[in-house]
């Protein structure tokens, strides 16, 4: 159940939520799934199957959103326009123009959209109201937003801002390296991709590699910045820090595994076991790491 990207964001002093009130603000907004005209929907989802929008655990909330999309390939309506347009023209004696292809492609649109394929994605969302932490396991920004444009539907007015640090993670990056020297209580692990700026974005990446020192620092003279990098947290969990404060490729490691004892456990108790390592283990992750980059920008 480990999120395995993290989004990150701050809760104001504003929110103020037992998990019974953001549940009744959720309710409005449970997940249904679409009709058959529509492309997209969005709604929230139980985290377990049967249990309530919000899954607390001493204090921590997770939900989970669900969308539902619309498979229909631009391919698949060109094809079927095209062939349409030929039959139009045979009708008419010359080509349609580019109205009528526009309205042609329209129609089929509309015609097809109700046999459409549909798929569905769950993006959950942890909220740690004590240590002001709002995260979505989300790789993409597009799916982060989904998430926090229908939570500021559910919940007005929206107690969430972003993150900032005093120090860029670029920055902070790029000295590590410069430095061989990791921050306090992390280590830096192979993956590393250093980016130059300007037109020629050159760029040097070491997959699986410990790169030498030497070629790190001639590579950071020559003006590139490290925009992603391994790193280990307290030998508990790795995962890949970006330029952008992304955490990426989050994974809990064989220590953490080995002092976890949910041998026996029903599945329900195993779920809010994991949960509870979770939410404590990245709770310090991200302090930890928020301190190595500077601590908090107030803006």
């Amino acid at each position: 159940m480990w999120f395995k990207n993290l989004k990150t964001y701050r809760l104001t002093s504003a929110w103020k939520l037992s998990a019974e009130e953001l549940e009744a603000k959720l309710a409005p907004a449970a997940f249904v799934s679409g009709n058959a005209l529509e492309m997209q929907t969005l709604g929230w989802v139980p985290v377990r199957e049967d249990g309530p929008l919000v899954h607390s655990v001493s204090g921590q909330m997770l939900l989970s959103l669900r969308t539902e999309k619309k498979l229909l390939p631009t391919t698949v309506v060109n094809q079927v326009a095209k062939a349409r347009a030929q039959e139009l023209e045979a009708q008419q004696g010359f080509k349609p123009g580019r109205k009528q292809m526009k309205d042609l492609k329209e129609q089929v649109f509309d015609e097809l959209l109700p046999r459409a394929f549909s798929i569905t994605r769950d993006t959950r969302v942890w909220i740690n109201p004590t240590g002001r932490w709002l995260v979505i396991d989300a790789a993409a920004s597009a799916k982060a937003d989904e998430v926090l444009g229908l939570l500021a539907k559910s919940v007005d007015p929206f107690p969430v801002e972003p993150l900032y640090v005093e120090i860029s993670p670029a920055a902070a990056m790029t000295g590590w390296l410069a430095s061989d020297e990791a921050p306090s209580n992390f280590t830096i692990d192979q993956d590393t991709e250093l980016s130059a700026g300007g037109d020629s974005r050159a760029a040097v990446r070491y997959v699986k590699h410990t790169p030498e020192p030497d070629d790190l620092r001639r590579h950071i003279a020559s003006g590139k910045q490290c925009t992603k990098l391994a790193l280990t947290w307290a030998d508990r969990v790795s995962f890949v820090l970006t330029e952008g404060l992304d955490v990426k490729r989050v994974a809990p490691l064989d220590v953490l595994k080995e002092n976890t004892d949910s041998a026996g456990l029903a599945e329900d108790q195993r779920f809010d076991t994991d949960m509870a390592l979770m939410t404590g283990e990245l709770t310090q992750m991200l302090d930890d790491l928020v301190e190595a980059l500077g601590g908090e920008k107030k803006v």
